[in-house]
């Protein structure tokens, strides 16, 4: 189901537990995964349960708590905007608004052509950056306001 190279970044992180807490490395496997297939469909959630020694719904509860992790298959760039209190406070309202009029979609939706997918963050712990926008779970950017919403779409195309 997964790559051999997928397998040894999994079995890395379950080196960091004690041999019977491998269970523990749930968020690293699930990250691996959805790194090399693109989404967690039920069946690599499945796997990773089992690789894990663990029932798949302790799996699915955790997959489907985190934002980061993608049940279904998402757009080129998922975009997620945190819209907790201090990004609030600093124009995240804002930017979530225009950010769905631009793109035509509402929160955990994809663009038509699949470039953007649309998704409403927790705390990234970057308050000082507010508002913050993780792009694919890898790299966040700072102080989102419209325009600088607009000169990165505009990068992306």
């Amino acid at each position: 189901m997964l790559s051999p190279d997928a397998l040894k970044k999994i079995d890395r992180a379950i080196a960091k537990y004690p041999p019977d807490r491998k269970q523990s490395a749930v968020m690293a496997a699930l990250t691996v995964a959805q790194d090399e297939k693109g989404h967690l469909s039920t069946e690599v959630m499945n796997f990773v349960a089992g690789y894990l020694g663990m029932p798949p719904i302790a799996v699915y509860e955790v997959a489907s708590f985190y934002a980061m992790y993608d049940l279904q298959p998402a757009g080129k760039y998922k975009l997620c905007l945190c819209t907790n209190l201090p990004c609030a406070l600093s124009g995240a309202e804002d930017a979530a608004q225009h950010l769905k009029r631009k793109l035509g979609i509402d929160w955990n939706e994809t663009t038509s052509d699949g470039r953007f997918t649309l998704k409403e963050g927790e705390c990234f712990g970057a308050c000082g950056d507010a508002p913050v926008m993780l792009v694919n779970n890898k790299k966040m950017l700072s102080f989102m306001t419209p325009e600088k919403i607009d000169k990165w779409i505009a990068g992306q195309e």
